[in-house]
């Protein structure tokens, strides 16, 4: 925690904001999930103390979804209402999961925005069904993170290729641009990003109306690029030491993403 921390007091030196991810997914008792509780109450009293600025990503899988939806839902609600007590930035994101856990965490959110509006999911562009999620989400005025996806999921629900997923990502990006609440949009793709630079003005947004999104490590040159052209960009930081899943999904969307991977774990820029 503590060198996720100087890693992100690092990043904000040089005009970037942070949301700080303690990994881990999947856990299988109450007494885990509480752990991951903790473990985020902890790091909220962390950020408040240091004054960084960074909010949080969390899966709620972590929480306890997949067993007790109720306990998860406890677990969450304290995690949001001690961000909201003692953060700058109480904004909470809940990570997208596999395929499977996608209709549950949706229902789990949607069961809490009525009362609870600092958090918002990630939602992954390479699903067929991803168009229609965002367009529920721009109902709402929910705040979204639009990712490409690193799950394997069959071509029944995903869709495949470099440049089909390109197309996906940018019919999601627009329509989140057009109505949405301060987008996310995430991704390293420099041919995607020049495109969404050309097309947002278009669209009404000013630089500060949405945001850029990386991946700790990955690609800093086009992080403090973006910055120095006046866009918000924010880097995705994750820690811990529960990283296995989250390296084996980065070298499966792209090899190239393991020397990513490896320098963030090294603490490397």
């Amino acid at each position: 925690m503590e060198k996720a921390l100087a890693a992100v007091r690092r990043l904000n030196g040089e005009g970037l904001s942070c949301t700080l991810d303690m990994l881990g997914e999947d856990v299988g008792d109450r007494d885990a999930a509480r752990r991951v509780r903790d473990g985020y109450l902890e790091l909220i009293d962390r950020i408040a103390a240091s004054g960084v600025n960074a909010n949080l990503s969390l899966k709620v899988s972590a929480l306890g979804l997949t067993f007790d939806r109720a306990e998860a839902q406890a677990n969450f609600e304290g995690i949001l209402t001690a961000a909201q007590a003692k953060l700058a930035d109480p904004f909470v994101r809940i990570d997208m999961e596999g395929y499977a856990l996608l209709e549950p965490t949706l229902a789990f959110f949607e069961a809490l925005w009525p009362a609870h509006r600092t958090t918002g999911p990630v939602l992954q562009a390479y699903l067929h069904r991803t168009p229609a999620d965002v367009a529920r989400m721009v109902e709402l005025g929910v705040r979204v993170r639009l990712c490409k996806g690193a799950y394997h999921e069959s071509r029944d629900v995903a869709v495949r290729g470099h440049a089909a997923v390109q197309s996906h990502f940018m019919a999601c990006a627009v329509q989140l641009l057009r109505g949405g609440i301060y987008p996310a949009i995430a991704t390293h793709d420099a041919a995607v990003i020049g495109a969404i630079r050309e097309i947002a003005p278009t669209l009404g947004r000013s630089n500060d109306d949405f945001e850029f999104q990386l991946l700790y490590g990955v690609r800093p040159d086009l992080q403090r690029e973006l910055v120095q052209a006046g866009y918000r960009v924010r880097v995705y930081v994750p820690f811990g030491t529960h990283w296995a899943r989250y390296l084996r999904r980065r070298m499966l969307e792209r090899r190239e993403n393991l020397m990513f991977a490896l320098r963030s774990f090294a603490g490397g820029k």
